[in-house]
């Protein structure tokens, strides 16, 4: 038989002798230092390049060898597909790493040679089984062929780009036999190619593949999340403890628990660790399956609470919080729900209560009504407080911004609240529920200081006269919680004569109000005291550049006199105001007085006097900006309409023509008035 040839340089031919091959397999690398090798057992499937790709790249990147990575990754890709779909065996791929050099065997289980074919046209042309050594050969440093009993192999070596080539030594490698122990690192590789897979499926395929390998005739997954333990997964058939079986307690957080059973595995002498080795991976496949369920029910609940916070903070009414606290927790947290609330001397008085069963509602209500102490004394504290049997529930307090509100109490057996998570979720909701409270609260006060603030700044009650009548509607802006700068007043100065002052003050809020009642009061004590209308503005004007902050104020000032033909002689003073509408008892409508200077901007003003008479059946109306600045998109409500909807009252009472006009504003948009509506009107009723 001829010479082998030789393997050494960059370039080795891959044509080798089947006697030479055996006798190279042979070897052993000595006298080698500073080696890592690795061994691992791909199975034959589509994942195994992917596996041998992953087993490169951290044995490069450990060495350092990243200059030779991409190499190494396309060609062991290479070679372990052509294993897995032309073998169609398991893969068996050694990695050998030095500090300048890297070494990867890939061996299947078929036995035969990979053949050479010579076409004298094309060059040396391999066959489909070796076509994948085309990209060996002009990439690698150095490659070879590997034969052994019951199958064959293909090995390369790439050195640094930097390190020039040495002598060649062919390297040896371990091959596997027949009666050889079965691979812990192809057990070690189960759970990556069921990463996407269900608890259950990754499970039994990790069980099936410990079966096959230890010999056992069965395995199974059992699980206790603590609730009870219930089989996952099982494989096989399991018989008793006699034929060498095992169970393994899986190491898992509290309160869950987990064990591997495994029967007739005795006879393989690395059955156990086999055994512990899957039930390794097992503890890390239930322990990443709780975390993932644990992380799903956070996001859970998390959305929950900012659903449950997003219509708790939509509601600013005590009453409507208090209905909708219930009802954010039954079914979702227990049963039923109850809230009470605590007055001021600290006694609970029940607020809401729901239950899923509404015929059970009257008995939890007696049994709530029984258990009023027990609620009284967790109310004192910021814990959870369980509660006996016939509630069988559990109580929180509804503490705010450091104050007991009182409590919420949930309900329903245990099955449906001993679960801490949901048990923390209802103290979540009980700290929103009680902020929500009390920011209810606080806007009931608000909206009852300003309400009773602008009641102290119109009259309580508007005067009755023979022959006059007087009506007047008055519109907040914000919900009520803010005072106006609108207001409306009638002075009554003798049995026949009175001053009507309508004015708006411009801004809102408590400096609003108080040069509000500022202009009010001034008004009422120079008129009472006698002083002409043009005097009385001129006073006033000095008194806002003085104290009125700033602020100024429209106004209008009318003297209605009923004289003794039965007429009313209306003499008017416009301050900046809007001009008032004359309605005609025949429907027929004008604007009446001339507008001067508004009061608080400038030292000297123009107030023009214009003298109005109203005949019997005759109105006049006044208001504020805010009747004719509504607004319905683009479009404002203005005069002209306000004139033609006034003049369809004509003959109407005095107080049935501010309500019509009020009911009319408000109806020309949807949305809440921007600003206050002030509507007042004098009526000539001989």
């Amino acid at each position: 038989m001829s010479s082998p040839p030789v393997l050494g340089g960059r370039r080795p031919t891959h044509r080798l002798p089947s006697a030479w091959i055996v006798t190279t397999v042979q070897w052993r690398l000595r006298g080698v230092t500073a080696q890592t090798v690795r061994r691992l057992r791909l199975p034959a499937d589509h994942s195994s390049p992917g596996l041998a790709r992953a087993a490169i790249r951290t044995i490069a990147h450990e060495r350092d060898l990243s200059a030779v990575l991409d190499e190494a990754l396309l060609l062991v890709t290479e070679l372990t597909t052509n294993s897995v779909v032309h073998a169609g065996t398991e893969v068996d791929l050694e990695i050998t790493a030095t500090e300048t050099s890297l070494t990867v065997a890939v061996l299947d289980f078929q036995p035969g040679q990979l053949s050479v074919q010579a076409d004298t046209d094309t060059g040396p042309e391999l066959a489909e089984r070796g076509r994948g050594l085309l990209l060996v050969d002009q990439l690698a440093t150095a490659w070879g062929t590997l034969q052994f009993t019951g199958g064959k192999g293909v090995w390369f070596r790439l050195d640094r780009p930097a390190i020039p080539p040495g002598p060649f030594t062919p390297p040896t490698f371990e091959l596997p036999s027949a009666q050889a122990a079965p691979s812990p690192e192809r057990l070690a590789e189960l759970a990556g190619p069921s990463a996407g897979a269900t608890l259950t499926e990754a499970a039994e395929d990790l069980l099936q593949r410990l079966c096959e390998v230890s010999g056992a005739t069965g395995a199974a997954l059992t699980v206790d999340e603590g609730d009870g333990p219930h089989t996952v997964a099982a494989v096989g058939r399991l018989t008793g403890s006699t034929d060498g079986g095992r169970r393994v307690p899986l190491q898992l957080t509290r309160p869950w628990r987990a064990e591997l059973l495994v029967s007739g595995a005795g006879g393989n002498p690395y059955g156990r660790p086999l055994v512990a080795l899957a039930a390794d991976k097992l503890t890390l496949m239930v322990e990443n399956y709780r975390l993932r369920r644990a992380d799903s029910e956070r996001r859970t609940w998390l959305t929950f609470l900012a659903d449950a916070s997003e219509l708790l903070a939509q509601s600013l009414d005590v009453e409507l919080t208090l209905a909708l606290i219930p009802r954010l927790v039954v079914p979702r947290l227990g049963v039923w729900c109850a809230i009470h609330t605590a007055d001021a001397g600290g006694e609970l008085h029940l607020a809401a209560a729901t239950h899923a069963d509404e015929t059970m509602l009257t008995d939890l209500l007696d049994s709530l009504a029984q258990a009023t102490p027990q609620l009284k004394e967790a109310m004192g504290t910021d814990a959870v407080v369980p509660l006996g049997l016939p509630l069988e529930g559990y109580v929180v307090a509804l503490i705010a911004r450091g104050q007991h509100l009182g409590t919420l109490t949930v309900g329903g057996g245990r099955d449906t609240w001993q679960r801490t998570e949901e048990v923390a979720v209802v103290e979540d909701v009980a700290r929103r529920a009680a902020l929500a409270l009390d920011n209810a609260n606080i806007h009931a006060e608000r909206r009852n200081i300003a309400q009773a603030l602008q009641r102290s700044l119109l009259p309580p009650q508007l005067p009755k006269a023979e022959g006059v009548e007087f009506g007047a509607e008055y519109v907040p802006t914000g919900e009520g919680v803010d005072v106006g700068g609108d207001f409306y007043d009638v002075v009554p100065l003798s049995s026949r004569r009175w001053l009507v002052v309508v004015g708006d003050v411009s801004g809102k809020g408590v400096q609003a109000a108080t040069v509000t009642g500022l202009v009010r009061d001034v008004t009422r004590v120079l008129v009472r005291d006698g002083r002409p209308l043009p005097e009385t503005l001129v006073r006033l004007n000095e008194t806002l550049l003085e104290r009125g902050a700033g602020r100024f104020c429209t106004l209008c000032l009318a003297l209605v006199m009923r004289r003794q033909d039965g007429t009313l002689d209306v003499t008017l003073h416009l301050a900046g105001h809007d001009q008032p509408v004359l309605v005609r008892a025949d429907g027929e409508t004008e604007l009446v007085g001339t507008c001067g200077t508004a009061l608080g901007l400038l030292d000297v003003i123009n107030t023009p006097r214009t003298r109005v008479i109203l005949d019997p059946g005759d109105t006049l109306v006044f208001y504020t900006d805010g009747v004719t600045e509504r607004r319905r998109g683009p479009s404002l409500f203005g005069v002209a309409r306000l004139r033609e909807e006034a003049g369809v009252l004509a003959g109407f009472p005095a107080d049935v023509v501010v309500a019509r006009l009020r009911a009319r504003t408000l109806s020309y948009s949807q949305e809440p008035p921007r600003d206050d509506i002030a509507i007042f009107a004098v009526r000539n009723d001989a």
